[in-house]
């Protein structure tokens, strides 16, 4: 059952009991994907007679939020099911050296597919920021503290897919494939400041 189809009750099971999946790659899509929620929310409480100016500007913004939570559901089980490959990978027969180089193979290849979700995750959370940013500026004061909790939901979002990527990094032997890995575990760096710049800058207005 995809993760966008569970009770949040049966998800928390499933991904507290001693199975490989969903793990903390789904936990980082969903973290973007209530990142995006709240923007939403935000949004949408931005409009009317007060809010004329910024009409098309949180038009913009409530598609885009849409679309992002939309994809990081996606990305969840995306996750899910790539490590559902890495598991089925790692249980391929070792018996001769025929078998274990055709294990090793397998592995390889199902190791870089997993590295990807997280990579894109980061992704996301990082437009995620971008739109907490915009909202931060023009959004209705009312509900300024779930801009930054959106940023914060995107800041969890970047770091812990960044961990993900990294321990599959230790594993990766395609050597393009780590690069590419690197480049992308690298953004999330500059995904996380930013996040934190928008929740200080939203604490700052809600103490002013």
């Amino acid at each position: 059952m995809p993760i966008s189809d569970e009770k949040i009750g049966d998800f928390l099971d499933h991904l507290a009991a001693r199975v490989p999946v969903p793990g903390g790659g789904a936990a980082a899509a969903l973290h973007a994907a209530q990142g995006a929620a709240l923007l939403g929310m935000v949004a949408r409480y931005t409009t009317g007679g007060r809010y004329a100016q910024h009409e098309a500007a949180i038009g913009r913004i409530i598609a885009e939020v849409d679309e992002l939570r939309v994809l990081a559901l996606r990305l969840a089980d995306a996750d899910a099911d790539a490590f559902t490959a890495v598991s089925t990978a790692y249980q391929l027969p070792s018996s001769s050296e025929e078998d274990r180089a055709a294990r090793s193979a397998a592995i390889g290849r199902a190791l870089v597919q997993a590295a990807w979700p997280p990579a894109q995750v980061i992704s996301v959370a990082g437009m995620v920021v971008d739109l907490a940013e915009a909202l931060a500026a023009i959004g209705n004061r009312n509900v300024l503290s779930d801009v930054a909790a959106a940023a914060e939901a995107a800041r969890a979002a970047a770091s812990t897919a960044r961990v993900n990527i990294e321990i599959n990094l230790a594993s990766i032997t395609d050597e393009q494939a780590g690069l590419e890995m690197i480049a992308e575990e690298g953004k999330a760096d500059a995904i996380i400041a930013r996040a934190e710049q928008v929740t200080a800058a939203v604490r700052d207005q809600i103490r002013a």
